[in-house]
Formats: structure tokens, sequence, C-alpha cells
């Protein structure tokens, strides 16, 4: 890339102080730039580093105290910094056109205009895909499955039969989306397996990771709801219904029919059993296991998960069981020497 600060300036809306002309090769983090490079600063606690980057212009935010370089003034440097990257670095990936020649494609299936198709890609009866959405090599769409519009889906992808995408879905590789539910009656000591005959609905704006697993639901819909992102290695089971903007990191597990509320977070390794509600806001500390329903706007850590101060208490007292064993064992021998005195 080659561009001013002045170019750059208009593409974030921001204020230029200082050299409108200063010519921009690349963008990197403040301690990785190098000359020629803009790079930001989100916090006033970063700005010691200011003066160790080699950077030569910064993004700050409008509360920042200006430093001795040409600098852009945004409202918001973190966000400003993230349109700047997504405008000028189109990944080439991206950039797939028309239906490759090894694709599968059902004569049924519907695709939208400037739909692209990747190589050995199948795409069975009754699909429907929308408008600009980009599918990549080696992935599976089963039959009479919906995909919106602008979606991005990424090598090796499964998704199985009836499922719904919204919008600008991004799905990474690995992932599947509507493999069975795990259900089985035992009878006389075997596995029976259950019918696993729901969808799964993803709605719009969600982003899900590599080798995530979705699984549809037993019966009606497992939903991953609006502008929820999902990071690698997650699974979620049937009949799970995940809110509005929640956000679920590296190896969590959801089991069958939890809720989760809009805008809660479960962070990486923990897990919840099933048929629970997680209120709005909740937010499940690394690690934790969710024995039990969890009120809105409250933060819950351990196992079995309790709230997060409550927790960090019995952690300490955990911490101090040596010095606990100690005391005890000292106080058992007075308590000896006084009854051997008494009798």
């Amino acid at each position: 890339m080659k561009k001013t600060l002045a170019e750059i300036a208009k593409i974030v809306n921001g204020e230029v102080v200082g050299d409108k002309d200063l010519m921009i090769s690349g963008l990197s983090g403040i301690q990785e730039a190098k000359e020629g490079d803009l790079t930001f600063v989100s916090h006033p606690k970063y700005l010691p580093l200011v003066k160790q980057t080699k950077a030569s212009a910064l993004i700050i935010s409008r509360n920042i105290a200006i430093p001795e370089k040409p600098v852009i003034l945004v409202d918001n440097s973190s966000l400003a910094f993230t349109t700047l990257m997504t405008s000028l670095n189109k990944k080439d990936v991206l950039e797939i056109k028309g239906i490759h020649p090894s694709a599968v494609v059902d004569k049924t299936a519907r695709l939208g205009k400037n739909v692209a198709v990747g190589a050995c890609v199948v795409i069975e009866h009754n699909v429907s895909i929308d408008d600009g959405t980009i599918i990549h090599a080696g992935s599976f769409i089963g039959s009479s499955t919906k995909i919106g519009k602008e979606c991005l889906i990424y090598p090796n992808v499964t998704i199985r039969e009836k499922n719904e995408i919204g919008d600008r879905v991004i799905i990474h590789s690995g992932t599947v989306v509507g493999s069975d539910g795990f259900g089985y009656i035992q009878i006389d000591g075997k596995h029976i397996k259950i019918p696993q005959v729901g969808i799964v609905v993803i709605e719009d704006d969600v982003e899900i990771g590599a080798n995530v697993t979705i699984d549809r639901a037993r019966f009606d819909k497992t939903i991953i709801g609006r502008g929820t992102k999902i990071d690698n290695l997650v699974q979620i089971a049937h009949n799970v219904v995940i809110g509005e903007d929640c956000i679920i990191i590296a190896q969590v597990g959801i089991s069958g029919s939890t809720k989760v509320g809009k805008s809660s977070i479960l962070a990486g390794q923990s897990g919840t059993a099933g048929h629970l509600t997680i209120g709005e806001g909740v937010v499940v500390a690394a690690r934790s296991g969710v024995t039990k329903s969890i009120a809105s706007h409250q933060m819950v850590s351990g196992f079995p998960a309790k709230p997060h101060m409550e927790e960090r208490r019995v952690n300490a007292c955990v911490q101090r069981l040596p010095h606990y064993v100690k005391t005890i064992q000292e106080l058992q021998k007075r308590i000896e020497e006084l009854e051997k005195k008494i009798k």
C-alpha cells in the first residue's frame, strides 16, 4: 500500500495533525512497526511505547495527548485501525469468482448474483445461496439448506441438510453445522439412537471459528443469535439457543437445550450442563463448570461455578491449605499434651 496520511484520514473519518503528505507504506503493531508504517494507540498507558516505536505516524483517540509524531485523531483508535485494515488488506483468498469446473452443483440449486464456488465443492438439491456469497474448495452444502448474502465459507466446511444461514456469516475451515445431536436411549444395556430431525439456524453477522461443531436439534432448532462470535474448537449441542452478540471462546462445550442470554461471554474451556438458562450479560470465567442456571449480569467462575468473588475467597483459602494443615497438626499435638497433663 502507498497512501498519504490525508488519504488515510478520509477512510477513517479522522483529522491529521502534522504532515498530511507523509507517505505510509504499511500497517503494524506499535512494537513491531518500522519506518513507513502506521500504528495506533488505544489507551494512554501505551504512550511510553510511542517513544520506542519506529512507526512514522499513529492513529490515536482524541482524548490522548498528541505525541511528537504525525497523528490522525479519531473517536475510537482501535475501531479506526480495524476499519483501515479491512479496507486496505483484502485477502487473496476472497478473490475467487464464478463456479469452478470441478464443483458439483445440483441443477435444482438456486445461486444468486456474484456467488463464487471453489474447487470440489458439493451443493446438493434445493439449496439456496444468496448474492455475493463465497464458498471455498472442498465444502459441502446439504440439500434444502438456505445461505444468505455475502457469506464467506472457508475450505472444507460441512453444512448438512435443511439448515439456515443468515447474511454476512463467516464459517472457518473444518467446521460442521448440523451434525446429529448426541441422543440415545438405553434398552437392555444397548444404546438406541434417537433421530435428530431438527435444524440449525445461524443468524446474521455470526462468525464461527475453525473445527467448531454445532449439532442439529432433536426437534425444532438449534439457534446461534445475530452477531455472536464463536472461537475455534467449540462444541454446541442439540437444541441450544445462543442469544445475540455473545462471545464463545475456544474449547467451550455447551450441553443440549441450554439457553445463553444475549451479550454473554463463555471463556475458554468452560462448560455447561444441559437444560440450563444463562442470563443476559453473564461472564463465565475460563475452565468453569456451570451446573445450574445463572441470573443475568453477573460473573461466575470455578467448579461448580459460583459468583466470582465467592470463588476467589474459596480459592484464597485453598492456597493456604498447607498452612492450615500445619496449624491443625500443631493444635492436635498441644491438645494431646494437655490431655496427658489432665489425666
